[in-house]
């Protein structure tokens, strides 16, 4: 089937680059135009990708022709956008988090049924070749019945070189918002929708000082917990654990590991697409870097023409609204139990995204 589906970018920054260079291995997608609040900044874009237009939001929700807008403003306006893309009678597909709270998420959702419209967000790294392996392997039996997993992403900050650090410390930034959904999406492709979950957070320092170029020497005033730690219970029976942090100089932890009652697996960062898979199975005195199942290479984009293939079969596609409202339900009620001292039953759910089917070549999905 070698249908189009056309698409138009809203946002031109600094993530752009991965998505309009992700995206160019499948041909279901055309992207036909991008817009940005600076015009000149889209010019750019338009004319370094060959994209065939550049123009203001406003022109290119109008355009009749395209299907899905792309969403990659930042955070704090994702609910905005993500609102006029499907008033404007198109599918929409956000750059992560896909919202800033609950109640910015759920009338998107609500919307979108509405509107009969496809939600789709990043992450999308789990479709990679190690997520996928990882999970091959799991629900192959080879590390028997999942009973616990651990995650970590942890540093000391973006200030010292993102050059422009500041939302990271505002409402809807923070290591959990900002790198919390690639860890937990992560978790839920391999082991399924969470249940409950309880934490601990806090805010280390109240203040930074951003180094870069750009705003070197400049104070940022810390709004939101940099130090968080969950604990997870997920519908399977699993528990998890997870740390994001901005408060850690260096450390020795594992990105992700998943521990079965036969085995434990070792799980590549999931902020990138490869990285190795290792086991270790009972018995075994060392881990074991196990061959990719899936197919190397993949980019920020697969999400997103996943979500084209299902436009065009009619079948789910895997970086759902669902599973991304889900994520940010988690994150949200981890900060809140550390607030009250509680568990906080989800009341939000999904289902675990499909697997993909092993061996498929680059730009193929099905």
């Amino acid at each position: 089937m070698n249908k189009h589906v056309k698409v138009g970018v809203i946002g031109c920054g600094a993530i752009s680059y991965a998505y309009f260079q992700g995206c160019a291995p499948y041909s279901i997608l055309n992207i036909t135009a991008c817009a940005d609040l600076d015009l000149e900044r889209a010019k750019a874009k338009a004319a370094e990708y060959k994209i065939p237009r550049a123009c203001s939001v406003e022109e290119l929700l109008a355009d009749p022709e395209i299907q899905i807008v792309l969403n990659l403003t930042v955070p704090k306006a994702h609910t905005a956008v993500n609102r006029a893309i499907l008033q404007a009678g198109k599918h929409a597909y956000c750059e992560k988090p896909f919202a800033i709270s609950r109640a910015e998420g759920q009338p998107i959702i609500a919307l979108a049924k509405k509107k009969r419209r496809r939600l789709g967000c990043a992450p999308d790294t789990f479709l990679g070749a190690g997520g996928q392996t990882a999970r091959k392997l799991i629900d192959d039996g080879v590390i028997g019945r999942p009973v616990a997993a651990t995650a970590f992403m942890m540093g000391h900050g973006p200030e010292a070189w993102h050059p422009n650090p500041f939302f990271y410390y505002e409402k809807g930034g923070g290591p959990m918002f900002d790198m919390g959904p690639y860890y937990l999406t992560a978790l839920v492709n391999l082991l399924g929708p969470v249940k409950r979950v309880t934490g601990s957070a806090r805010i280390s320092f109240k203040e930074r000082i951003a180094t870069s170029p750009m705003h070197a020497g400049k104070k940022i005033k810390v709004e939101i917990p940099t130090h968080i730690v969950g604990v997870l219970e997920f519908a399977s029976g699993a528990v998890g654990t997870i740390i994001t942090s901005f408060d850690v100089w260096g450390h020795t932890l594992p990105r992700i590991e998943i521990y079965g009652a036969e085995g434990s697996l070792s799980v590549p960062d999931p902020n990138g697409f490869d990285g190795p898979v290792r086991l270790w199975k009972a018995g075994a005195k060392e881990w074991t870097e196990m061959p990719f199942t899936h197919t190397t290479g993949l980019l920020r984009g697969t999400g997103l023409a996943d979500m084209a293939r299902g436009i065009v079969t009619g079948r789910p596609h895997r970086a759902s609204g669902a599973v991304a409202f889900h994520v940010l339900d988690i994150m949200q009620a981890i900060h809140e139990a550390s607030k009250t001292g509680r568990y906080v039953t989800l009341k939000s759910t999904c289902t675990q995204p499909a697997a993909l089917p092993a061996g498929l070549p680059l730009g193929t999905l099905d």
